[in-house]
């Protein structure tokens, strides 16, 4: 054996620096070069398409040793031991020769571009230790020749595209210190893993496996890190693993696991430094023990269900980044914000979650006491009231600042525009009032600003044209007056949204708005602004939305907006615009969505419209618009294309049942008749009137072939359809507190509620079922079905269904429909209190009403397949939108009927109706059928024209609406 002395020489050869190496290997190498390795790293290099970098030293005329990326033993005649060649830019496969490096020991490639199967050569390289192949595009299983490698201590492959189970085998490499698997893993976690004694990390982070967490696990004494986040495991953390004391980082999160905490969490684990359980279903309490891990440095349950209070010791712990938001942790007390108290003490708490909770209440002035250091807090979508601190401007480190969808009242702090290292700041959703403090113009670093769903009054501060950082800027749904200030179009970093809508801004559009060069989506509508439209607005061609709608503009429809090459949408309705449509909109090829509705157009449809291929929404409703509708390119299919309220519209496909084209000479005989119309319409106005209702009434009764208006299904199981929990629709309603409550009926109420939907906070109307009455199980199935198969713009329209569990794990069943501002129709014809907003609704639009509720009973009965019959038409039925467009809802009595199929009047549900409304042959067990919904439509009509409901104290002893109509 040799002695201690005589091999210093050698380990000091190979500790050399790299220059010094070269040299001394260089010696040696001329006496004994190993051509094996050489012809293996050659053939390596020439699979390589790259050849920059540290391969480009590699060739016969420099001795191998002295290669790049390469390590040589003295001990085995110079031959290879380490090949690093990581983060060298290298594009190409392993070639199954580098299996002749049979002395080499470390291998590392990773942070290069290789792809292909990890060879089986690798597998023989019976002395390799270090494994990294980590961060490329190998592809394909684990080779199971690896399991000969016997002396592996790191095995990387992290970030690749490896598929298949995790091997078995793994669990026979006994050497085995880390394990990194993070990708495309499916199956379960091998039970072998168990024997790793030796084991110190193990990353299974980003894959696809399945199945429970093995207990075996907790054997792993040595254990410092465990990842397995971001996987579909399941089932509980088995309480083996809470024994792993040696442990600094464990991580559940983004899996399917439930369970609750121990509560000597913190006692078991006491080295944890991050802890992440986000993004499953855990219950129970927050342990206080975790105030025991005093080396915690990342505290992450976000998105569970955690309940109580936040422990008082959680404010103790000190980490530096706490998530705590999407729980149901509670604060009603000012002792239950005690853990805010001793979070003042932490200097280095740069991250505080705490949104989308139920905590309530003030918040605590000791929020101002937070760390200096602090960056990011989220105390939004909670149940917060009363004022925003003063001294919120200490925290003078915030980068975002969130106190959105609370209750906070009062006026904005002037205080908040010290905080000049903001890039986020949002306080939409709550009732501030007052002026908007011009210090937010000192907020120079500011990305993005939501101010939206407030009531804030007065101008704009001017000094918002100081953000010349800002991407985002939303102000919608406030009481801003004045004229729009110039200062903020000028902010050339505005990229990506800027809302101005329904506020009360008056005058002209500026001609500033050109500026917005980089603009995305601008909208202003729902103001008072007037004035023509500038020419400018051409300037703005990064735009891709533009919604001008529900102001006062006249004039015509610029042409120079056709050189808006991006634009998707276009909404101009409910303005004065008039002239002719340019037929230059038409070569926007681009364009998906254009609304001009409600406006003085006129002339024909331009032709170039037909060649718009990627247009699918069309609306050119209650214009004068005339002339000959198009029927090739996108008209032959009209679904989504809207030409209501214009009277001299013909020809169009067959389905839109337009008059065929006159010629020349029957066009002037026309002209004589209308004029001799105009003359007799003002004398027999109100006769006309309910002639027209006639007519619909009329409509209903005949069978039109089906329109391609029915959506293919609303399946509520299908993924583009948002989620929605009972957790949030209790948030949204407060509880279902009564004071959200719209309208009670037999099988259930409805509530108005706020939920975020595609990352937007929206007013939603939520119908819960109350499934301890009879029936409202059927009615919930009933009214799910046919709102599959129904898409109408005068029919309601669903957005989600929940059905599950309450709290106290009792059956649950709700729809969420799209909110009407404006109630019911019953609302609007029978206030109860005289003095609300509601001053009666004028005679055109009642007969709006009834045409509405016409053209939905007409699509329900003649447009669908089968037809659908309502069976419980009426007022408290009829839903009114924003502009008072009539909705009919409420499904739970529909029934799908067909020429084979005959349904008995009270064979399920009793009499299908309401007394007073339903047809006279359903009390006496006659077939439901569509005359049915007509007779309940007449009624309507009648109450509609008349104010009085058919069950009214004064009809009795033969007397009826009807009578009294007549």
């Amino acid at each position: 054996m040799k002695s201690v002395s005589s091999m210093i020489p050698v380990v000091l050869l190979i500790l050399l620096p790299h220059g010094l190496q070269q040299a001394a290997n260089s010696s040696v190498e001329a006496s004994a070069s190993n051509e094996t390795d050489r012809d293996a790293l050659l053939a390596f290099k020439a699979s390589i398409s790259n050849q920059q970098g540290a391969i480009a030293s590699w060739n016969t005329t420099n001795a191998l040793c002295s290669w790049q990326g390469i390590s040589c033993s003295l001990k085995h005649s110079h031959r290879v031991i380490v090949l690093n060649l990581s983060s060298e830019g290298l594009s190409g496969t392993i070639v199954p020769s580098i299996e002749n490096l049979t002395f080499l020991q470390t291998l590392d490639l990773s942070m290069n571009n290789l792809h292909g199967e990890i060879p089986p050569g690798v597998g023989r390289l019976s002395r390799l230790r270090y494994l990294d192949l980590s961060n490329n595009s190998f592809h394909g299983e684990v080779n199971a020749n690896l399991k000969n490698c016997t002396r592996l201590e790191s095995i990387n492959l992290d970030s690749n595209m490896l598929t298949g189970e995790v091997p078995a085998w793994l669990g026979g490499l006994s050497s085995l210190r880390i394990l990194n698997l993070k990708n495309k893993f499916s199956g379960a976690i091998p039970r072998s893993l168990a024997n790793l004694s030796a084991l110190q990390e193990m990353w299974f982070t980003s894959n696809q496996l399945e199945s429970t967490i093995p207990e075996g696990l907790g054997k792993l004494s040595g254990l410092e890190a465990l990842g397995l986040g971001a996987n579909h495991l399941s089932g509980t953390i088995p309480s083996t693993l809470f024994n792993l004391s040696s442990v600094t980082h464990f991580s559940v999160a983004l899996n399917e696991l439930h369970g609750i905490l121990p509560s000597d969490l913190g006692n078991r684990l006491p080295k944890l430094q991050k802890l992440f359980l986000g993004v499953n279903n855990f219950t129970g309490s927050l342990p206080a023990s975790l105030a025991n891990a005093t080396d915690m440095y990342s505290l992450d349950i976000f998105i569970n269900n955690f309940t109580g209070i936040v422990p008082p010791e959680i404010g103790k712990l000190c980490p530096q980044r706490i998530y705590l938001s999407s729980n149901q942790f509670v604060a009603t007390t000012p002792r239950d914000w005690e853990f805010m108290t001793f979070l003042a003490n932490c200097t280095r708490l740069s991250i505080l979650e705490l949104q989308s909770n139920m905590l309530c209440g003030m918040l605590p002035n000791s929020v101002t006491n937070l760390s200096a250091q602090l960056q990011e807090l989220y105390v939004g979508f909670n149940e917060l009231y009363g004022a925003i601190p003063f001294g919120i401007s200490n925290l003078v480190g915030l980068t975002v600042l969130q106190f959105s969808n609370n209750q906070f009242s009062g006026v904005l702090p002037d205080s908040i525009g010290r905080l000049n290292s903001l890039q986020v700041l949002g306080f939409e959703n709550n009732p501030l009032t007052g002026i908007m403090p011009s210090s937010l113009g000192n907020l120079t670093q500011l990305l993005r600003l939501y101010a939206y769903n407030n009531m804030f009054e007065g101008s704009l501060p001017r000094s918002l044209g100081n953000l010349q950082k800002i991407t985002e800027a939303e102000f919608s749904n406030n009481r801003f007056t004045d004229p729009l200030p110039t200062e903020i179009f000028h902010i050339s970093s505005m990229s990506y949204v800027l809302d101005l809508s329904h506020n009360y801004f008056f005058g002209p559009l500026p001609p500033d708005v050109g500026s917005l060069t980089n603009l995305a989506y601008l909208d202003v509508s729902g103001n008072n602004l007037s004035g023509p439209l500038p020419d400018a607005l051409s300037n703005c061609l990064s735009l891709t939305e533009l919604r001008l709608d529900s102001n006062a503009f006249d004039g015509s429809i610029l042409v120079s907006i056709s050189k808006m090459k991006g634009l998707i949408s276009l909404n101009l309705t409910k303005n004065t615009l008039s002239g002719e449509i340019p037929r230059e909109i038409g070569l926007m090829s681009g364009l998906k969505e254009l609304y001009l509705s409600h406006n003085n157009l006129s002339g024909h449809i331009p032709e170039s419209f037909e060649n718009m291929t990627s247009l699918y929404q069309l609306d050119l409703s209650f214009n004068n618009l005339n002339g000959k509708v198009p029927s090739h390119g996108v008209f032959s299919n009209m679904t989504g294309f809207k030409f209501d309220g214009n009277q001299g519209f013909c020809g169009g496909i067959s389905e839109l049942h337009l008059p065929p084209c006159l010629s020349e000479s029957m066009k002037h005989n026309n002209k004589r008749f209308r004029l001799l119309i105009e003359v007799i319409v003002p004398v027999v106005g109100i006769v006309l009137c309910f002639t027209l209702v006639l007519i619909s009434i009329s409509l209903l009764r005949k069978k039109k072939k089906c329109r391609s208006t029915v959506l293919e299904g609303l399946d509520f199981t299908k993924d583009k359809h948002p989620r929605v929990s009972y957790a949030e629709l209790v948030r949204g309603t407060n509880g279902f507190d009564t004071n959200n409550l719209i309208g009670k009926g037999r099988y259930g109420s409805v509530y108005k509620c706020s939920l975020l939907l595609k990352n937007t906070m929206t007013t939603v109307a939520v119908k819960v079922f109350d499934l301890q009455e009879s029936g409202s199980s059927r009615s919930f199935i009933a009214e799910c079905e046919v709102l599959n198969k129904i898409r109408h713009r005068n029919l309601i329209s669903a957005i989600t269904c929940c059905s599950g569990s309450d709290s106290n794990q009792n059956d649950f069943k709700a729809i969420v429909f799209e909110f009407m501002p404006n109630g019911s129709l019953h609302s609007w014809l029978h206030p109860v209190n005289a003095s609300t907003q509601q001053q009666g609704l004028t005679l055109m639009q009642r007969l709006n009403i009834a045409v509405d509720v016409a053209d939905a009973i007409d699509y329900l009965h003649n447009n669908c397949e089968p037809p659908i019959v309502h069976c419980d038409l009426k007022p408290s039925n009829i839903i009114l939108d924003q502009v008072l467009v009539a909705h009919v809802g409420d499904f739970g009595l529909a029934k799908k009927i067909s020429d084979s199929q005959s349904v008995n009047s009270n064979s399920t549900f009793g009499i299908r109706g309401t007394i007073g409304y339903v047809a006279p042959e359903y009390g006496e067990g006659g077939l439901v059928s569509p005359c049915g919904d007509v007779y309940s439509f007449g009624i309507v009509i009648l109450e509609l024209f008349t104010g009085m409901t058919p069950t009214h104290d004064m009809f009795g002893d033969g007397l009826t609406l009807q009578n009294e109509a007549c």
